[in-house]
């Protein structure tokens, strides 16, 4: 999976950024494996060179899964590092929310499950 980071100017520390982003990303996604083949994070900071004040960083993850369109969350924050770790999480839940829609295991309904459930009871007599 190749992590990628867009900052405009006005971000410092881009390559502490870089770093964090990667762990974060990995960590939270790698359980996709090869089906995540790129994240990129776009940083820009709400303010520029204003006076900083309360969710100013804003981070906007971007995420190519094989065969489907791009999965986009945003978060902000008061700093870079608190945007891209509210965006990951959000970005871990959207990835596995649309994995699992195209996923035909589990496309079982309700009907489908308790139909299957009533079956096993009589096979075991329990009906």
């Amino acid at each position: 999976m190749q992590v990628l980071l867009h900052a405009d100017p006005n971000t410092d520390g881009r390559h502490r950024m870089q770093e964090h982003l990667e762990l974060v990303v990995k960590d939270a996604l790698g359980r996709f494996g090869e089906r995540i083949t790129r994240v990129e994070a776009h940083l820009s900071d709400a303010n520029s060179q204003a006076k900083a004040g309360p969710d100013d960083i804003h981070c906007t993850l971007e995420a190519r899964v094989v065969a489907m369109d791009p999965i986009v969350v945003k978060d902000h924050a008061g700093s870079a590092h608190q945007a891209i770790d509210g965006a990951v999480r959000k970005l871990k839940r959207a990835v596995a929310s649309e994995l699992e829609k195209h996923d035909p295991r589990s496309h079982r309904t309700r009907s489908d499950a308790s139909v299957a459930e009533s079956g096993a009871d009589r096979e075991s007599g329990d009906v």
